[in-house]
């Protein structure tokens, strides 16, 4: 039987759909799937098909799908954008960039010659603004940003009022500082609405009189239950720069720290402390909320198993200096709370895909092994999916602020326990 299309409701593309991060914020504003979602990549569609079933999928490429043919004679609401960041973000660094997948942007004017969407919303990396000519296949410094004016020049010149932010994902809600610019358009005559930030720092102000939420932490994503092995009893030893920054890690947020993070055990007389670290130079305290998560798996969890001390103990006295925490040495003292605690073992372990879409912000009842045929997916394309996704809290509260018309009360989100 021919799916009847209701001529009289506005619908909701998600272009560069991915893994259902945009859809999944637009269905907690508005309630309802979004009705077309657009993405060339066969494993990202099998995602967003076994979390938004009653969404139409077209696995094309954005040029090759015609808007005509989707709206149906359908007025279209709204019209969201994620085209691919990688080659406007600093972390490509002087590396040559494809100048076929730096134009993507250039569908939201072929969607608005041919459909004319009310509101449009684009997300990409803070750089989509300094998006310009290429000069042997690099970008020209000395034309910096003239291809976005362009850009912004043919929206207007098509009747659409445009403005961009910077917004950051912990202060909507999701535990990440991951950072977007955001460009919306509209041409409905209504005003442009920027959301409030929800969540805050703990010592701003407003989250002390109550007035915001503190920001969600790396903590609260964790997944307790997994152990962290020992960094030195590992069949395959971590490499040396592994365990410099381990180092590193443990004497920041552990030996030197006034307040380090202590995770009680029920029932053990054993302490640990917890910290994300990743394979670069970075790490950081569990009470912030998580960087950035790239494609590729940089997160770790070092965590250092304290025992009371007792004067003489294994490693070293108390009444001796320090020692320094090496490769082969893991017995460190630390004051907790004016009691004296012994580094008995340090361990680590990667984060794993579950953790890093909580991380993201995603609601804990996401579907990220499997697609709608019940088919696994390997880590490395979850780990894929969760990098290019969309914090849900984003696409969630733009949604809310600018098409409240379309929306439903608040979703409140369920925290892990």
């Amino acid at each position: 039987m021919e799916k009847q299309v209701d001529l009289f409701r506005e619908i909701i593309v998600d272009n560069f759909a991915g893994g259902g991060g945009a859809s999944t914020g637009i269905e907690l504003a508005t309630g309802l799937s979004v009705d077309v979602a657009i993405n060339h990549d066969p494993a990202a569609i099998a995602m967003h098909k076994a979390n938004h079933p009653d969404t139409e999928h077209y696995c094309e490429s954005v040029w090759e799908v015609d808007p005509l043919e989707v709206a149906q004679g359908r007025k279209v609401g709204l019209c969201w954008l994620s085209p691919d960041c990688k080659h406007f973000s600093k972390a490509k660094g002087g590396k040559p960039v494809n100048k076929t997948v730096r134009g993507l942007a250039w569908i939201a004017v072929e969607w608005a010659i041919k459909v004319r969407p009310r509101v449009i919303i684009l997300e990409n990396v803070e750089e989509f603004k300094t998006w310009g000519p290429l000069k042997d296949n690099k970008p020209d410094p000395d034309k910096k940003g003239l291809t976005f004016k362009s850009y912004v020049k043919s929206l207007k010149a098509l009747g659409y009022k445009v403005e961009t932010k910077e917004l950051q994902a912990c202060d909507y809600g999701a535990p990440t500082t991951r950072k977007r610019l955001f460009l919306i358009a509209r041409c409905d005559g209504s005003p442009i609405e920027w959301p409030e930030p929800t969540h805050g720092a703990p010592s701003d102000i407003n989250v002390q009189m109550g007035l915001k939420e503190p920001y969600r932490t790396a903590s609260e994503i964790i997944d307790w239950s997994l152990p962290a092995p020992s960094i030195y009893d590992r069949q395959k030893p971590l490499s040396h720069n592994t365990m410099l920054r381990i180092k590193r890690g443990i004497k920041k947020f552990v030996l030197e720290s006034d307040r380090p993070y202590i995770f009680q055990e029920k029932a053990h007389f054993l302490q640990h402390y917890y910290t994300h670290q990743g394979t670069e130079t970075r790490a950081s305290d569990m009470r912030q909320p998580v960087p950035t998560i790239p494609t590729a798996n940089r997160f770790g969890l070092v965590s250092a198993f304290l025992t009371k001390y007792y004067g003489q103990g294994i490693g070293q006295s108390i009444n001796e200096p320090l020692h320094t925490i090496s490769t082969k040495d893991r017995f460190g003292l630390i004051t907790v709370r004016g009691e004296s605690y012994q580094i008995t073992d340090i361990g680590m372990r990667m984060l794993q895909p579950h953790e890093l879409f909580k991380a993201q912000g995603f609601p804990k009842e996401y579907q990220i092994d499997r697609d709608y045929k019940g088919k696994k997916y390997p880590k490395s394309q979850q780990v894929a999916r969760v990098g290019n996704s969309v914090p849900p809290q984003f696409a969630e509260k733009l949604v809310r602020a600018n098409l409240p018309e379309m929306c439903v009360k608040p979703y409140e989100y369920k925290q892990a326990k």
